[in-house]
C-alpha cells in the first residue's frame, strides 16, 4: 500500500510539473557604489522548499555548475576577483560518482567591478544555474544595470529604490548611493523560460561524512608510509635513542610523545597552509579543471616510477643538514627539528603518498587537506608514541630488508593505477573518446597483472633483492591482485564492476556502449541516419531522422526530452527501461527519439534562430530542442516523456516524467493503444 502511494504521489508530481513551466528561485538584486570607480553587484536567490541550486564550482561530470555571464566586459570595466557565493552545501551523487555543491533556501553571489570607461551606462550580465528537486531545471536570469556617472567616487550606504510598476518581475529590487536620483541607477532582472537536467537529493550530515572518508584514507595512507624503506627503519632508532639519552623512562616516553606531536603538527600545518594558499574554491575549481588534472596524471606517473625504482625524488641534503644542526638544540624545539628532519629525509617515500592525499582531499574543498594531513600523520606519529611507551614491543617488530622494498614498488603500482583515474577525468570532460571505458580497464589489468607476477616472484625491479622463497604475506596479497585482476576483465565485455564503479569511465561511454557480441552485434553497420547505440536497443539524437524512421517502420515514436547531467534520466534509463516488460516495448514497439537539452554543440549559422516564445537567439543543439518542449509543451522539466506518431502528432493524453515502471508501462501501452485504434 505504502508503494503504490508513493508511486502515485510521483505520478501527480510529475504530472504537475508538465503542467505549467515552474520557476522554483527568485532572485532580488542590488548593486552598492563603492567609490573609486567601483561597484558591487549582488545578486539573492530565493529558492523554493527542496529545491536545489548548483554552484559554480560543482565538479565536472554532475550537475550543471552555475555561471555567471558578462558582456561587453572589453574596454568598459573589469571584474575584481571572482563571483563569491554564499555557503553550500556538498552531496556525494552515486550516479555521476561526484561531490555536488549546491545552495538551498537562499543563495547570496557578489561581484566587484571597476568601471574603466567612463561613458559605459549599461553593464549586462546572465546567470546560468541548475535547480533540481524531483526534476530539474536549467535556468537563465538577466539583468541589465544602468551605471551610475562615476564622477560619485565617495563609497556611501547603498539604499533600495522600488522601480516602476511593470519594470520588473515581483520581488525584484534596486539599489542605489542615496546621492543619486533613481533615474542613474536600474535593474532590471528577467527571468528567461529555463531547461533542464537533474540530481539528487541532499543528506545534511554528508559534508561529515566526506571528512571522516578522507581522515581514514589518509590514515591507512600513512600507515602504508610506515612500511616503506624511508620510514620503517627510522622507528628503532628514533625511540631507541629517546630511551636512551633521556634520564629517567619517563623523560623518554615524554620526548617520544612530543616527538610524535611534532610531527602531526607539521603535517597539519602543510594542509591548513595548502588550503590558506590556495582557499577552499579555488582546490575544488582545480580539481576539476582539464589541466590540472593532466599535470596531477603526469605527476603520479613520475611518482610511480619513482617508486618501481626508477630513481629516487629528494628533496636538497642541505635542507636535511641544516635541521639537523637545529636539532642538536635539544628540548622541544630541537625535537621539533628532529620532527622536521624525518619528513625531508622520509620525503621520497612519503613525499608522492602526501601529494596525493592533498589532491583528493582539495577535491573535497573546505578543511579536506588539514583532515587529511592529520590523519596521515597521525599513523605517523602513533609508532613512535606508542614504542616508546612500551619499548618491549619493538622485539616484534619484523627486521628491515627487502619486503620494505617490496611495500615500495606496490605502492607505485597503486599510484599507476590512480594516475589513470585523473587522466580519465580530463577525457570525459573534453569528451575526446581517447580513454574509453574498455581501455581504462584494459590499462588497469595490465597493471594489477604485472604486479600480481612481480608478487610471484616473476619479475624484479632495479632495488629488489633475491628472493629464494615467497613469504606467506607476499603470496596472500599476490592472490588478491590475482582475483582482482581476474575481476576485471570480464569489464571488457561490458560486466558492469560495481567494485570499482568510482573509477572507469560510465558504460556509455565505451566502444561497445552494449557490451561485446549479442545484440550489440546485431546493430553493426545497420544504424539508420542519426541513430546510435544505446541501451541495448537504436535511439535516435534528432528529431526530424527519427521521425523518418517512425514512417519507414510505420512504428509510434517516444520522444525523450533529457540531459547528459541528467540523474533523474539516468535513473529511468537504468531502473525502469531495463525491466524486461519495459524494455520489450521500447525496444520493439516504439522509436526513440532522444533529444538532449544540454547539448552545447553549435548549430550552423543557417540554422540558428530567434526564439518566438523568448525572443532569446537560439545558437545550440540543447536550445533548440529546449525551445521546442517549451513552445510545445509549455515545461521545462527533465525527464519527460511524450508520444507521437510518424507525422509528429501528439498521441499520449498526457506526458510523463520520473515515475515508477508499473505507471510508466501503463503510459506506454495506453498510448500504443490510442495508436492502434486511431481513426
Amino acid at each position: 500500500m505504502k508503494k503504490f502511494i508513493f508511486l502515485i504521489g510521483l505520478l501527480l508530481t510529475a504530472f504537475s510539473f508538465s503542467a505549467q513551466i515552474v520557476k522554483p528561485v527568485k532572485w532580488t538584486s542590488r548593486v552598492e557604489n563603492l567609490g573609486n570607480n567601483e561597484l558591487r553587484l549582488v545578486f539573492e536567490a530565493t529558492i523554493e522548499p527542496d529545491w536545489h541550486v548548483y554552484s559554480q564550482y560543482t565538479p565536472d561530470g554532475g550537475p550543471l555548475p552555475l555561471e555567471a555571464i558578462f558582456t561587453d566586459e572589453k574596454g568598459n570595466y573589469e571584474r575584481i576577483g571572482k563571483l563569491t557565493e554564499s555557503q553550500t552545501r556538498r552531496q556525494y551523487n552515486d550516479i555521476f560518482e561526484v561531490d555536488e555543491l549546491f545552495f538551498e533556501n537562499k543563495a547570496t553571489l557578489t561581484q566587484k567591478v571597476r568601471i574603466v570607461n567612463p561613458d559605459f551606462r549599461n553593464l549586462k550580465v546572465r546567470l546560468e544555474y541548475q535547480v533540481c528537486k524531483e526534476v530539474c531545471i536549467n535556468d537563465k536570469a538577466s539583468f541589465d544595470f544602468a551605471v551610475p556617472k562615476m564622477e560619485t567616487v565617495a563609497a556611501k550606504p547603498a539604499v533600495a529604490v522600488e522601480k516602476p510598476s511593470g519594470t520588473e518581475p515581483a520581488g525584484a529590487s534596486t539599489t542605489v548611493p542615496d546621492t543619486l536620483d533613481s533615474a542613474d541607477l536600474s535593474l532590471v532582472p528577467e527571468n528567461e523560460p529555463p531547461t533542464t537536467r537533474a540530481s539528487s537529493a541532499i543528506s545534511t550530515d554528508t559534508e561529515n561524512r566526506s571528512l571522516w572518508g578522507i581522515f581514514i584514507i589518509a590514515f591507512l595512507s600513512g600507515f602504508a608510509a610506515l612500511l616503506t624503506p624511508c620510514v620503517f627503519p627510522l622507528i628503532p632508532m628514533t625511540v631507541s635513542f629517546f630511551t636512551k639519552t633521556s634520564k629517567t623512562r619517563a623523560a623518554g616516553v615524554r620526548n617520544a610523545i612530543t616527538y610524535g606531536i611534532s610531527i602531526i603538527v607539521i603535517y597539519v600545518v602543510l594542509g591548513s597552509l595548502v588550503t590558506a594558499i590556495f582557499g577552499a574554491d579555488a582546490l575544488n575549481a582545480l580539481a576539476t579543471d582539464v589541466w590540472f588534472n593532466l599535470i596531477f596524471f603526469v605527476l603520479l606517473v613520475v611518482f610511480a616510477v619513482s617508486f618501481l625504482g626508477a630513481f629516487e625524488i629528494m628533496l636538497p641534503n642541505s635542507w636535511a643538514s641544516k635541521v639537523d644542526k637545529q636539532a642538536d638544540r635539544g628540548g622541544i624545539v630541537g625535537i621539533l627539528f628532529m620532527a622536521l628532519a624525518l619528513a625531508i629525509v622520509s620525503f621520497s617515500c612519503t613525499g608522492p603518498i602526501v601529494g596525493t592525499l592533498l589532491f583528493e582531499a582539495a577535491s573535497q574543498g573546505g578543511i579536506g587537506p588539514i583532515v587529511g594531513m592529520l590523519g596521515f600523520s597521525l599513523a605517523l606519529a602513533l609508532p613512535f608514541m606508542l614504542f616508546a611507551m612500551f619499548p618491549g614491543w619493538l622485539n616484534s617488530l619484523p627486521r628491515s630488508g627487502g619486503w620494505l622494498n617490496t611495500v615500495k614498488v606496490s605502492l607505485g603500482f597503486l599510484e599507476l593505477a590512480l594516475a589513470f583515474k585523473f587522466l580519465s577525468n580530463a577525457d570525459l570532460v573534453l569528451q575526446l573518446h581517447l580513454l574509453e571505458r574498455e581501455v581504462f580497464i584494459a590499462i588497469w589489468i595490465a597493471i594489477f597483472g604485472t604486479w600480481t607476477l612481480y608478487l610471484f616472484g616473476k619479475i624484479r625491479t632495479p632495488h629488489d633483492s633475491d628472493l629464494p622463497f615467497l613469504s606467506v604475506g607476499r603470496l596472500l596479497l599476490g592472490v588478491l591482485t590475482l582475483t582482482f585482476t581476474i575481476y576485471l576483465i570480464p569489464g571488457l565485455w561490458g560486466a558492469p564492476l560495481k567494485l570499482i564503479s568510482a573509477f572507469p569511465p560510465p558504460m556509455e561511454y565505451s566502444e561497445s556502449p552494449l557490451g561485446v557480441g549479442g545484440s550489440a552485434a546485431a546493430f553493426e553497420g545497420e544504424l539508420p541516419k542519426g541513430a546510435k547505440r544505446a541501451h541495448n536497443m537504436i535511439v535516435f539524437l534528432d528529431y526530424e531522422d527519427g521521425l523518418a524512421y517512425a514512417k519507414e517502420t510505420g512504428k509510434p515514436a517516444m520522444l525523450d526530452f533529457t540531459g547528459y547531467a541528467c540523474v533523474n534520466c539516468r535513473k529511468m534509463e537504468n531502473n525502469v527501461w531495463t525491466r524486461p516488460d519495459v524494455f520489450e516495448v521500447l525496444k520493439n514497439d516504439l522509436v526513440i527519439i532522444s533529444l538532449y537539452v544540454d547539448d552545447k554543440r553549435k548549430l550552423p549559422g543557417n540554422e540558428q534562430f530567434i526564439s518566438d516564445l523568448t525572443g532569446e537567439k537560439i545558437e545550440t543543439t540543447g536550445d533548440k530542442w529546449t525551445d521546442f518542449m517549451l513552445s510545445r509543451y509549455n515545461t521545462n522539466t527533465q525527464p519527460l516523456y511524450v508520444l507521437v506518431d510518424p507525422d509528429g502528432n501528439d498521441i499520449s493524453e498526457t506526458t510523463i516524467s520520473y515515475v515508477g515502471a508499473d505507471e510508466y508501462l501503463a503510459w506506454l501501452r495506453k498510448g500504443l493503444n490510442r495508436f492502434k485504434n486511431r481513426g
